[in-house]
């Protein structure tokens, strides 16, 4: 198999941003998510959970377990300027989807000099967030679960892609941080330092830089 194409970020927000409402959406949903694009074009209104801020996946693609994942309200906020006509959200094929966004991809490499755009698949965005998401945790269960693999196996890759784009030295460079309080720890993990251990009382975290 091929190593899957990893985008920058601010690639994948610019074809979120420049092309049309639907497509807009989708893109949102598959990279807030990280899901098979069938899974999103199979998701339905009923699905959602404004409340909870989560959306089921209850129609996974062959080799996915069914999962409810969270989403942000921006999000929610967008599905509901979508027709509600249909029990799906994204009532149009998968097929006819892809067809808009090809068209709209191939405006936006011409607009923005950007050929790399052209590797951007649907896909793409799912690799993209197992990838973020796995160098953010280090933890490869919690993608296994985000990504609905049943085999861990389908999962490893991201592991080596990780390494490929941030490189093996990150995994060492960090930020230490102890403390001493409730409302040490409080402002700690507010700022994205995880908990490592304790000693004599203080609790060490780190964050990696």
């Amino acid at each position: 198999d091929s190593v899957p194409f990893i985008p920058l970020e601010s690639e994948l927000d610019l074809l979120i941003n420049g092309t049309g409402k639907k497509v807009s959406i989708f893109l949102q949903g598959l990279k807030e998510t990280g899901v098979d694009p069938g899974e999103l074009s199979a998701a339905e209104w009923t699905d959602v959970n404004e409340e909870a801020g989560t959306i089921a996946i209850n129609h996974p693609v062959k080799g996915h377990n069914a999962r409810i994942l969270r989403i942000s309200k921006e999000l929610i906020g967008r599905f509901k300027l979508l027709p509600h006509t249909h029990a799906r959200i994204f009532p149009m094929t998968k097929l006819t989807m892809g067809g808009n966004y090809w068209m709209q991809r191939k405006r936006l490499v011409r607009s923005f000099n950007n050929p790399r755009l052209l590797k951007i698949k649907f896909t793409t965005f799912r690799h993209w967030k197992a990838t973020m998401e796995y160098h953010r945790t280090k933890d490869i269960l919690h993608v296994k679960q985000l990504l609905g693999h049943k085999s861990l196996n389908s999962t490893m890759i991201y592991i080596n892609i990780e390494k490929a784009v941030y490189g093996q030295q990150r995994d060492e460079e960090f930020t230490v941080r102890v403390a001493n309080t409730l409302e040490e720890d409080k402002e700690l993990i507010e700022a994205g330092f995880k908990y490592v251990t304790e000693r004599d009382g203080a609790k060490i975290y780190r964050k990696q830089k």
